[in-house]
């Protein structure tokens, strides 16, 4: 009897959520939104709805995720089965997820850059960003490198001119804040 890989795939990243959403309440974060309302949709970066609902702009450096991860599994030995691929990738996610809420990163983000109020994603928003770096994935492995390179630009471009945030700015700020970057970050969202 032979097991099919994608039922496997789907049990791997169905624990890995419930993983990370038992490690998110563990640690304190709330369900949703502490406003009392639910959204699908958050778009302004500076609000306190910002990571609280199920997606926002932020959920498309997230898709970038799986863009990147989905060229770095690729370079895995042939015999790597895709759907393999797949449940690593949101096995790193949700890994990523329950680090990004840690008071040592919100902590980090709250002093590196402009997200001066942030006190980490609620579960809804954490998960939102696993599906879309998920989505970001599936994407890759059928555009291939070319149009994932230039889907990655593109949108690292328009967050840049949208949000004056990107996937990029925001490693680079985690990592080494330039406060020439936080003060044009800054300027644009007040």
């Amino acid at each position: 009897m032979k097991t099919d890989p994608r039922g496997i795939r789907l049990a791997v990243c169905t624990l890995a959520v419930i993983v990370q959403t038992l490690a998110l309440r563990i640690a304190g974060q709330p369900w949703s939104c502490q406003c009392g309302s639910w959204s699908i949709w958050s778009g302004n970066v500076v609000s306190s709805h910002n990571s609280q609902h199920l997606l926002d702009p932020y959920a498309l450096t997230h898709l970038l995720h799986g863009v990147v991860l989905a060229g770095l599994l690729w370079l895995l030995p042939a015999r790597c089965n895709p759907s393999w691929r797949f449940a690593l990738a949101c096995l790193v996610e949700t890994a990523w997820e329950v680090l990004e809420n840690s008071p040592m990163i919100i902590e980090r983000y709250r002093t590196a850059t402009i997200s001066t109020d942030y006190y980490g994603d609620s579960v809804i928003n954490s998960i939102g960003d696993v599906v879309a770096c998920m989505a970001g994935f599936l994407l890759a492995e059928r555009l291939r490198f070319k149009c994932s390179l230039l889907l990655f630009a593109v949108t690292e471009l328009m967050l840049l001119a949208w949000i004056r945030d990107c996937l990029t700015l925001n490693v680079l700020m985690l990592v080494s804040p330039i406060e020439a970057i936080r003060d044009w970050q800054a300027s644009g969202l007040q």
